[in-house]
């Protein structure tokens, strides 16, 4: 039987598409890589990308393999940032800050990350994957929503919830803003696209 991460923690990954709604979200392990820059145009983005697939399905085969559980490889996340946070509201995208990730089941141990490493550099020898670690994420306490269109068309759901929900609930932001992508933009109409939009928050004194 085949585990689909986003079935098992479905309040992580289908929040309503029209109002916020809370969510805490326990610690979960990741792959990771940083970088900056436009992620349109951005070669060190697009190899983050080869590495953090390339070492997520080495992973799977060798949980389905050696200790026979299969799963689903989960979608691929990100952690936005900017020295400016008026950068995101004015999409200058050559000034985002990122980390690309993809969640790596509970089952699974940092040696056998290591080693996932090491096979599918083997594979794959000009693979870039000095950048790619292994890390816990404690997100706890978030708000999210679902919103279906262009990543480019975020905008507006963000400046409502950073300027009226969250001020409304006394929340403040705690954390990068979290992106969790439901779809293959290569496949689908950007209209149609579905992507999680998080957010960890604080209760403001």
């Amino acid at each position: 039987m085949k585990i689909d991460l986003k079935k098992d923690l479905k309040e992580l990954f289908a929040p309503r598409a029209h109002d916020f709604s809370f969510v805490t979200v326990p610690p979960l392990n990741y792959l990771m890589v940083e970088g900056h820059g436009d992620p349109n145009t951005s070669a060190d983005y697009v190899a983050a990308i080869e590495a953090l697939y390339a070492v997520s399905y080495t992973l799977k085969f060798f949980s389905k393999k050696q200790l026979d559980r299969d799963y689903v490889v989960p979608p691929l996340e990100g952690l936005w940032w900017a020295q400016d946070p008026d950068a995101f509201r004015s999409r200058q995208k050559d000034n985002w800050y990122w980390t690309m990730m993809i969640m790596v089941p509970e089952w699974l141990a940092a040696d056998q990350v290591r080693n996932a490493i090491d096979a599918a550099q083997a594979k794959k020898p000009g693979l870039d994957l000095a950048g790619l670690r292994f890390e816990s994420l404690q997100e706890g306490l978030c708000v999210q929503i679902m919103h279906v269109g262009s990543y480019d068309d975020e905008t507006p759901t963000l400046l409502r919830l950073h300027d009226e929900f969250l001020p409304k609930q006394g929340l403040k932001e705690r954390g990068k803003h979290h992106e969790i992508y439901l779809s293959d933009p290569r496949k689908t109409d950007p209209a149609k696209l579905k992507t999680v939009l998080r957010q960890p928050v604080i209760r403001m004194v």
